[in-house]
């Protein structure tokens, strides 16, 4: 399925839940009830040029390509449209449906479901979710593809990229807590299985995830904090970190370190902000350990704006940095002649695997124009520098790329509500 046709067909569906909605909510009308579904959509259509033409910038991991090698100007990168049908079934009992669609790892708009679950509330400040949940790992976990409700045409990537997992297949219980003025949600979530599919043809098995979460209001102050694991496996299995294993308990211990089979992963997570309303401020930070050769990734960003009217313009620095890119490997001297080669070249390969891993610091300057009701347009453009032998976030990386430098993008995206 292309990418045009997969769109259209998404977006007929999504008016199709909007027709659906409407006639429900007309019929209520009529028998002078309210209904029990409400519906709402949101989308982005967007387009970014990158200055480098031999690797493609993403605005996720599990895009198989975008702006720079593939496509001189790629709508792919932030477009998106989404749909979701909210019933509230009792005053206690409520389910939600979202659906989205935009590029995947199969390069296409198949619609995927971002929420599907039922909430029941014990009592005001007391809930619990059963199904597809968001995961708020977050400051804007829960609108992180509603480009609408955000500043930038999209979420600062050293953060938002470390960790692309968006929900959860299982089951969260939050309590909330008022103390004067202050509002403070606590939360704790368990999921038994997640998969995740990648361009490549890789899956990543995500099992026994568990995460414990707060979320605090003090007027026009936010604070998040969370701290997730989870078990983590790919396949296929990395053949390079197989090879070591013949290298008897040296090889082993080697394999056992950087193999991403059944390891425990952990993400924490803390953010604040301050918007008033005539200015915001917003800053994050996050650390993911992969107990692999995916290692350890920390990142950040501190970004602020101020209003004007119709117009938001805002400044954003980001950095992302990883724990190593490189590792001793095997003791080639010490083996026999015959092996010594076969273990250099393993060497080679492990370090070339954890060079792989992001590193860049980027710049950003953009505005928001709110010109109609519901209504927004951005521009904004971002000057990234890369790490040194890092293609940072890069993929589809090609033999003429030179690695260590800096990319310049140029984005411009239209959002939408209703």
């Amino acid at each position: 399925m292309n990418n045009a046709h997969s769109l259209r067909t998404a977006i007929a569906l999504i008016a199709v839940m909007t027709a659906w909605c409407r006639f429900d909510s007309a019929a209520a009308d009529a028998d002078s009830a309210k209904s029990m579904f409400s519906f709402n959509a949101f989308g982005t259509l967007g387009v970014v040029h990158s200055s480098e033409d031999n690797a493609d910038f993403t605005s996720s991991t599990f895009k198989p390509n975008g702006a720079g090698f593939s496509h001189e100007w790629s709508a792919d990168v932030d477009s998106r449209v989404g749909g979701q049908v909210t019933a509230n079934i009792t005053p206690r009992l409520s389910a939600v449906l979202q659906l989205i669609a935009e590029q995947n790892y199969a390069n296409s708009y198949r619609p995927e479901v971002e929420w599907a679950n039922i909430k029941y509330e014990f009592t005001p400040d007391v809930s619990v979710r059963v199904g597809r949940i968001e995961l708020p790992l977050f400051l804007v976990s829960d609108s992180r593809k509603v480009g609408y409700a955000n500043p930038w045409v999209r979420p600062p990537g050293e953060v938002y990229d470390v960790v692309p997992i968006t929900n959860n297949d299982g089951i969260d219980i939050s309590y909330r807590v008022h103390m004067g003025g202050l509002s403070s949600t606590l939360g704790a979530a368990y999921g038994r299985t997640y998969r995740l599919d990648f361009p490549a043809g890789s899956i990543a098995d995500i099992q026994d995830l568990h995460g414990l979460f707060s979320r605090t209001e003090y007027g026009a102050a936010l604070f998040n904090l969370s701290y997730v694991a989870a078990h983590i496996s790919l396949r296929p299995v990395s053949a390079l970190l197989e090879d070591f294993r013949e290298f008897g308990p040296a090889g082993e211990a080697i394999a056992d370190r950087y193999e991403l089979e059944q390891k425990l992963a952990t993400i924490v997570s803390a953010g604040a902000s301050y918007d008033p309303g005539k200015w915001f401020a917003t800053a994050e930070w996050t650390e993911f350990d992969g107990h692999s050769y995916l290692g350890v990734d920390t990142g950040w960003y501190v970004s602020g704006g101020y209003r004007i009217a119709k117009f938001t313009p805002y400044l954003t620095y980001s950095a992302l940095t990883v724990a190593s890119t490189s590792a001793a490997g095997l003791n080639a001297a010490a083996l026999p002649a015959g092996e010594a080669g076969t273990a250099y070249a393993l060497n080679v390969g492990l370090n070339e695997l954890l060079a792989t891993r992001p590193i860049q610091r980027t710049v950003s300057a953009g505005t928001r124009w709110d010109f109609a009701k519901s209504f927004d347009f951005k521009l904004q453009f971002d000057h990234t520098r890369l790490g040194h032998g890092s293609a940072g976030t890069l993929i589809n990386v090609q033999p003429g790329y030179q690695s260590g430098g800096t990319v310049n993008l140029c984005s411009a995206a239209i959002d939408f509500v209703f």
